[in-house]
């Protein structure tokens, strides 16, 4: 079998080369294939059927026509689209198309298709899945069945079918049978594939499926404590705040109501961590969960930060990644509390009026007790960058404005029981410890307002709960 082509009635270019498979063929044997109908080309009886392109996907087909050349089994040489020169070389023919132009791209093949290429993967075993399939017979509704089986976080799911998972994995180049880590808290083994099985569920798409994979390595970072997170009284989950080109590829939202609904990025990767939690490492409400009030963010918490100021240090730089790099950074945050700051004008005013709002993280008098993230707005941004503060500023002027003296923050002081240890009366102590504010850029235009995260009490312990930031891979 030395020579092997492969063509589509659809593609212009295929039908076009007719005359040159006819050339060919009346001096060396030519196997000819059709994607899309095998009574094409007429003038030469039709061609092998490979309407079902398994023929096509075992020889690796993107491009019709191709044309390949074999010595014995063996590929030696192939061309896709038509190259006068090429055609020619491969087919070792010469004199090859009159008429035709020197060169003509081809078109796609029908292997390359939306869902084709992982259908046919998993049909020839190219993609075997290690998952337990369960057969859901009729009548038997399948997101009914998620519910029953307790995969959902309360809200519907998407039935993870193999095709959906093999969709998914496509948004990756690792191996689906990768472990990512040690899911808590059942310490259970999760892959790749338990991921993208999780990212169906939660409704991500293949281009999400990155960002989701780098949200988890930093959730199973020692220093993030996952585990304790999840056992913890307090309301806190895990917030994902996203840095880089990635997040305007896939469309995310660090605009107008970017902590709120609306955006199937922001919304499906939060979910998606959380849906890997609870489901591989049973992580569930009312057992290891055992928060008192919890927070809607336990859904999902997920948004980019705005980098559309060139002269703002984004969130990862200032953790020390290169300017561009897609990251996911991890906090452990509580539910969203607003500061309106309506009458600052210059940054000095501004910064005092945000630190009044940030001084009742957790309690006014618990400091260095948590972390916390302020979500600064365009417009209270706008007042800051015109009185020439940046990132450095903004996180020195909020330090200066939230240091208070410790005797206003004892246990006692004012008659509440809250507060510092007395030893500490006559320091001047910071409300959070050093790196322990996370300043971020986004939401909308029109109100000057900004926004304030609370952080997990056990924050206060800095050298064992920390913030992760880790680098979005492929």
């Amino acid at each position: 079998m030395p020579l092997i082509a492969v063509i589509k009635r659809e593609c212009d270019t295929c039908q076009r080369v007719v005359p040159v498979l006819a050339q060919i063929r009346q001096r060396t044997p030519l196997e000819l294939h059709c994607q899309d109908d095998p009574t094409f080309p007429e003038a030469l009886g039709g061609s092998l059927d490979d309407t079902t392109l398994d023929r096509s996907w075992q020889l690796r087909i993107e491009t019709v026509p191709t044309l390949i050349r074999f010595e014995g089994e063996r590929e030696v040489e192939r061309i896709v689209g038509w190259d006068r020169a090429a055609w020619e070389r491969v087919a070792q023919q010469s004199g090859l198309g009159p008429g035709l132009p020197e060169f003509q791209p081809g078109c796609g093949s029908k292997t390359q298709e939306p869902g084709m290429p992982e259908r046919l993967a998993l049909k020839h075993g190219d993609l075997a899945l290690h998952s337990r399939h369960i057969e859901v017979p009729d009548p038997e509704d399948a997101i009914e069945v998620a519910y029953d089986r307790g995969w959902s976080d309360g809200l519907p799911v998407v039935p993870p079918t193999p095709l959906r998972v093999a969709r998914m994995l496509s948004g990756t180049s690792r191996s689906p049978a990768e472990v990512i880590g040690i899911v808590p808290p059942n310490l259970v083994e999760c892959t790749v594939e338990k991921v993208a099985v999780n990212a169906v569920l939660a409704g991500c798409l293949p281009e999400h499926f990155p960002v989701v994979l780098a949200a988890l390595e930093a959730a199973l970072d020692p220093r993030f404590s996952m585990h304790g997170l999840l056992a913890t009284l307090w309301f806190s989950g895990p917030v994902v705040i996203v840095n880089g080109p990635i997040a305007k590829r896939i469309g995310m939202n660090s605009g107008g109501n970017a902590l709120g609904q609306g955006n199937r990025a922001n919304a499906t990767i939060g979910r998606a961590l959380q849906l890997v939690i609870r489901n591989v490492g049973g992580g569930l409400p009312g057992e290891i969960d055992r928060s008192v009030f919890g927070n809607p963010g336990k859904y999902t918490f997920c948004f980019a930060e705005d980098e559309t100021d060139p002269e703002w240090m984004p969130l990862n730089v200032s953790r020390g990644f290169a300017r561009g790099t897609s990251t996911v950074t991890l906090f452990h945050g509580d539910g969203v509390q607003g500061v309106s700051a309506q009458r600052s004008r210059t940054p000095e005013a501004l910064a005092r009026s945000l630190a009044m709002g940030l001084c009742a993280v957790c309690h006014p008098k618990l400091a260095e007790w948590s972390n916390a993230i302020l979500v600064v707005s365009p417009d209270h941004y706008a007042i800051f960058k015109e009185g020439g503060w940046g990132r450095t500023e903004i996180e020195a002027g909020l330090r200066e404005a939230l240091r208070r003296p410790g005797r206003d923050l004892v246990q006692g002081a004012h008659g509440v029981e809250e507060g510092i240890d007395p030893a500490r009366a006559e320091q001047m102590v910071d409300k959070f410890n050093e790196g322990g504010l996370l300043v971020v850029r986004a939401g909308g235009r029109g109100g000057l307002m900004s926004a304030v995260i609370g952080g997990w009490s056990a924050q206060r312990k800095k050298s064992e709960v920390q913030t992760v930031t880790r680098e979005v891979g492929r």
